[in-house]
């Protein structure tokens, strides 16, 4: 499973980067790779107009808003 979060590096990105690690360790996802990408080209390459974004597995899921780590859990075991 890979995971980008994107964006600059706001508060709120790190925010959600902090959610994003606590989800996965709290379900026990092994060889999970977490990634902030901060490359503005990339970040519009995937449609993503505010941060921060959340994408899993080239999906995005989340587009400007920090969700919880409860919110992020359920988008993992999808």
């Amino acid at each position: 499973m890979k995971i980008e979060i994107l964006g600059p590096g706001c508060s709120n990105c790190e925010k959600l980067v902090r959610n994003v690690e606590k989800a996965v360790k709290e379900q026990n996802i092994e060889g999970c790779e977490i990634e902030k990408i901060t490359d503005l080209k990339k970040i519009l390459g995937y449609g993503v107009m505010m941060t921060p974004g959340l994408v899993i597995d080239g999906k995005v899921k989340s587009v400007g808003k920090v969700l919880s780590s409860d919110d992020i859990k359920k988008l993992l075991v999808k």
